[in-house]
């Protein structure tokens, strides 16, 4: 076997341990405190009060489901504040009657538009940390599905060396194949190697869900310093390491209900993630090119054909390996898996080389209809 035929095996070899690698880390923090009655504390009166803010712009299906959730916790003292930038927006009234079904819960929406950054989401959230009253602040994207012990799960999950935790979104409620290939990047893909680089102590935020201890970010410069990169996850992620202490996530992390998906949706979403992925962390960002099943089968059946074995056969038997260890992962850690799961794993390994190749090409993207360029967030700074 030729010099080429062997480093393609050794690849594939590599690539498949490393997946099973990952794979067993993301088991194991999402398993890990299950069943530990500690976390569902059955009085939270002596937990400390919490900020809960949560942007809103627009109104998807799911969006009255998982903004009920944030007037259902199970949590004694916490504050809820949804910022908006417009009062026409179709989802104040669904706001409003919300918070006038929970006259119980320390509720307001605030309406009002800031340009702090050229971060819209940032820039919605600005006047909701200015009015939290707590010391502790979470940030959680208005399509997050809270379960009632969230708060509880989140403070948890803090340590001494801790400065920022957070919580990938884990895909649920898919209608549809494109929606369950979003859940293939969101949850065995995207989840299963945050969970790895978290576990071996190479956490980045995610901001979907953060939890903040206030005086943390404002002696780092408040929350104009998470406008220094055009994703505030990121600014968030060099904050947080600039003062020496650690991103961490969430053991199980909360789901995102994703309803109806179009290929153009996923697509569109996913290039936005990858472009924004490479101009914040370039050298993080290179070797995902590899990632996926895609370049492992491609290698496997290279070196088998160069030992003249069937490279088909050999490809087909560590394909099915490998979706076999998604298949467990997903099974042990209760995220979404059905029999349309394997085909999205595949569709999504297809999709991930070219979604890479496209990262490069410009630099605009769209998010919730803002026209938006990684140039211009760069100049800005």
């Amino acid at each position: 076997m030729n010099e080429i035929a062997w480093g393609c095996a050794m690849f594939a070899a590599l690539a498949t341990l490393l997946h099973f690698a990952s794979a067993l880390l993301a088991c194991y923090r999402a398993r890990r405190g299950q069943d530990d009655p500690s976390v569902i504390a059955a009085d939270t009166v002596n937990l400390p009060p919490i900020s809960v803010l949560r942007p809103v712009r627009g109104l998807d299906p799911y969006d009255e489901l998982t903004l009920r959730s944030s007037f259902e916790l199970a949590y004694a003292h916490y504050e809820l504040i949804l910022c908006c930038e417009d009062q026409d927006d179709p989802v104040v009234p669904v706001i409003r009657r919300l918070m006038a079904a929970h006259p119980h819960i320390d509720a307001k929406l605030l309406i009002g538009r800031d340009t702090l950054s050229s971060n819209p989401k940032l820039n919605n959230l600005i006047k909701g940390w200015r009015v939290a009253s707590h010391a502790w602040v979470v940030m959680a994207d208005s399509n997050v599905l809270m379960p009632p012990d969230y708060l509880q799960r989140l403070l948890a999950g803090w340590r001494a060396d801790t400065g920022l935790l957070c919580a990938p979104p884990i895909g649920c409620m898919p209608d549809g194949f494109w929606a369950e290939v979003e859940c293939a990047f969101l949850n065995t893909y995207q989840a299963r190697w945050q969970y790895a680089a978290d576990t071996v102590g190479l956490g980045f935020a995610q901001g979907k869900t953060m939890l903040w201890r206030r005086t943390d970010l404002e002696r780092a410069g408040g929350i104009r310093a998470l406008g220094a990169e055009i994703a505030e996850d990121a600014a968030a992620t060099k904050v947080v390491r600039r003062a020496g202490k650690r991103v961490r996530l969430v053991d199980r992390a909360f789901g995102q209900p994703l309803g109806v998906r179009s290929a153009a949706q996923i697509w569109s979403r996913q290039v936005r993630w990858a472009k924004l992925r490479r101009a914040t962390f370039p050298l993080f960002f290179l070797p995902e090119v590899l990632s996926g099943s895609f370049a492992p089968l491609v290698a496997a059946a290279v070196a088998a054909e160069a030992m003249d074995v069937s490279g088909v056969g050999v490809a087909a038997a560590l394909g099915a390996v490998w979706y076999g260890c998604e298949a467990i992962l997903a099974r042990t850690a209760g995220w979404h898996l059905t029999t349309l799961s394997p085909l999205a794993w595949v569709a999504r390994d297809v999709m991930l080389p070219a979604l890479w190749v496209q990262a490069w090409l410009g630099n605009s993207f769209s998010w919730r209809g803002n026209d938006m360029r990684l140039a211009d967030a760069v100049a800005s700074n």
